[in-house]
């Protein structure tokens, strides 16, 4: 054997050897914790007579204690390395290991103890002592390892806002983490309560109002984030603070994802656009989606577009017995089957190609798969580009939309989800009265059916094809100008996951003709978001004012004139209802001058009340 093999050798049985040297000390730290407790408990016992004390068989004590705590604690895993050292899960593990040798150990000394001159109140004395020497050791090395990890020394130094159990976290993480790229220098929160916290040896410095103070006196140039389901709002207003006090934001990607440990430190990320004019989502509740999803056959159209293709994702969590995504874009159907089977072969039953334009197409795919459930996302939502081309809206947001209701009808569908916008609220352009008919279209199907069929109002979603971010991000990557119609224009937002969290629970909560609005919270001023960007890209943009397009809104609305906004079921959601409108009814010529003079009037040639 070679010089290099028995050094080899001797380093892996060396590394070996660690862990059994390593637990072997803290097992014999616990043994001599139940041996001086015990001597202690008979010190106590015979108020330190010590001659009154029989030494052989309290050491026979001791060694039983100590033979008892190996085979325990390692039942309790105590010596096997599975809790992090000094962490509460080994702490609660130590618990129940000296309860349980205690227990072991105490009744025969209660029983037979005088028989063998051993005090029988001795382990009961001992149990605490024993427990605090075992749980003392393990904190005093846990405080000595922390000590040691300091952070690397170009850490950036960094205020977290936050003094809750998340703030603790990430400044524990940022003290034991030697790799960190962040100093924790101090804690801001605006709790007067918390005004004296201190976390691992951080403090509180301030409230937001004194981050420009707070941030000059520790030097900080960071700010993290530590707020648990921190609203659009309230980022804006942190965001503002912390461009004042020249420090960079840093958030999390998700909460859930930070409490589950998946989520290191050095995966902050800047603030974004979305952050700042997104919401968090609606919590949605399990029991109000399963009884309707789970063990159905769901079908969605316009499961290749943003909205449709977060839908397939959302409701394929819930264990449909299958799940038929349908749309006329081969390419946006790959995507989604890859985002969810982890292949895009298209080869199989789940995607179907199909216009919803075709009744028959669409007959014929109802009929043969039976859908259950059915979600309506195919559509067209470019506002300008259907002013130009108002016969598309036509044929595909209220044509279509009546043949996919007709199919349904004639399947049997008993739940059906209508995607509308809140343009369709007072409507003023092509995509808003085209979708409006929609929705006045569905509250006649659930009219002549019963069931289920409601539409979902909802604004702006933050980062679907053609939408406004992505835009800006085009115009400010090309040096500008980047455009906008007026300086006072606003519009509702919300993320893609919280549109479509609205849409799934809409069917377990909606009722028949409903339609279903969310409340979005203040509207965002456009101009607010394309200076941020601009500020963001460190570049010299110019801002264009073009003027507001034909049939676009100063300010959107979510409920219409005449409509209610009664909140029976969930605080954040409105219920009302359309006038229903039979298919048969449907003129297009009255189509066309109803939304060239903005004006409400009806879609139809005879009276919208039917027998």
């Amino acid at each position: 054997m070679s010089v290099t093999d028995v050094a080899s050798t001797a380093l892996r049985d060396l590394h070996k050897s660690i862990p059994l040297v390593r637990f072997g000390t803290q097992y014999a730290f616990d043994a001599a914790s139940w041996a001086v407790a015990l001597i202690l408990a008979q010190a106590f016992r015979y108020e330190f007579l010590v001659d009154l004390i029989r030494w052989v068989p309290l050491l026979l004590l001791c060694l039983t204690a100590a033979i008892l705590q190996l085979f325990i604690g390692s039942l309790y895993h105590l010596y096997r390395g599975r809790h992090p050292y000094g962490s509460f899960a080994e702490v609660r593990s130590l618990l129940w290991s000296v309860l349980v040798t205690a227990l072991i150990l105490g009744v025969p000394v209660i029983v037979f103890g005088t028989l063998v001159e051993i005090p029988r109140s001795t382990v009961i004395i001992a149990l605490p002592m024993a427990f605090i020497y075992m749980g003392g050791v393990r904190y005093y090395k846990r405080l000595l390892v922390e000590r040691a990890i300091v952070p690397a020394d170009d850490a950036s130094n960094t205020l977290v806002y936050g003094a809750g159990y998340l703030g603790s976290s990430i400044v524990r993480r940022m003290k034991t983490d030697a790799q960190s790229s962040f100093r924790a220098v101090g804690l801001i929160d605006d709790d007067p309560q918390r005004s004296n916290v201190w976390l691992h040896g951080v403090r509180v410095l301030g409230t937001g109002s004194d981050l420009t103070r707070v941030a000059k006196a520790a030097q900080a140039t960071v700010l993290i984030v530590a707020i648990a389901r921190v609203d659009a709002v309230r980022l804006r207003e942190i965001s503002d603070k912390a461009d004042a006090a020249g420090l960079r934001v840093k958030v999390f990607p998700t909460l859930d994802e930070v409490l589950k440990g998946k989520v290191r430190l050095n995966d902050l990320r800047d603030l974004s656009i979305e952050d700042l004019i997104g919401r968090q989502p609606v919590d949605t509740e399990m029991a109000s989606i399963a009884g309707y999803i789970a063990g159905k056959r769901v079908l969605v159209t316009g499961a290749g577009g943003s909205i449709g293709s977060e839908l397939c994702r959302q409701i394929n969590k819930f264990g449909p017995s299958e799940l038929i995504m349908l749309d006329r874009d081969e390419t946006g159907l790959q995507t989604t089957q890859i985002s969810i089977l982890g292949h895009g072969l298209l080869d199989t039953k789940d995607v179907v190609l199909a216009d919803i334009r075709d009744l028959d197409a669409l007959t014929e795919i109802f009929t043969e798969r039976r859908p259950d459930v059915v979600f309506h996302a195919a559509a067209l939502k470019h506002l300008s580009m259907l002013e130009q081309y108002p016969d598309e809206a036509w044929k595909t947001n209220v044509l279509g939309t009546r043949n996919v209701l007709q199919a349904a009808q004639e399947a049997g569908v008993k739940t059906f989800v209508n995607i509308s916008t809140d343009k369709a609220a007072n409507p003023t352009s092509v995509l808003g009265y085209s979708k409006r008919a929609g929705e006045q279209l569905t509250a006649y199907a659930a009219e002549q059916t019963g069931h289920d069929y409601i539409s979902v109002r909802f604004g702006n979603v933050i980062g679907s094809r053609g939408s406004m971010l992505p835009t800006f991000t085009a115009l400010i990557e090309a040096g500008g100008p980047l455009t906008i119609t007026h300086p006072d224009v606003t519009r509702f937002f919300m993320t893609i996951p919280e549109a479509c969290q609205l849409v799934v629970q809409a069917g377990g909560i909606g009722r028949p003709g409903e339609v279903l609005i969310l409340d979005m919270g203040e509207p965002v001023r456009i101009l607010d978001i394309a200076q941020r960007m601009i500020a963001q890209s460190g570049q010299n943009i110019e801002i264009v004012y073009t003027g507001l397009r034909e049939g676009e809104k100063l300010h959107e609305e979510l409920v219409g004139l005449g409509e209610s906004d009664e909140r029976p079921l969930h605080p954040k959601i409105s219920h009302t209802h359309v006038a229903p409108i039979a298919p048969a009814h449907l003129d297009e010529q009255v189509w066309h001058r109803s939304y060239r003079h903005h004006a409400h009037a009806p879609l139809h040639r005879e009276s919208v009340s039917h027998e």
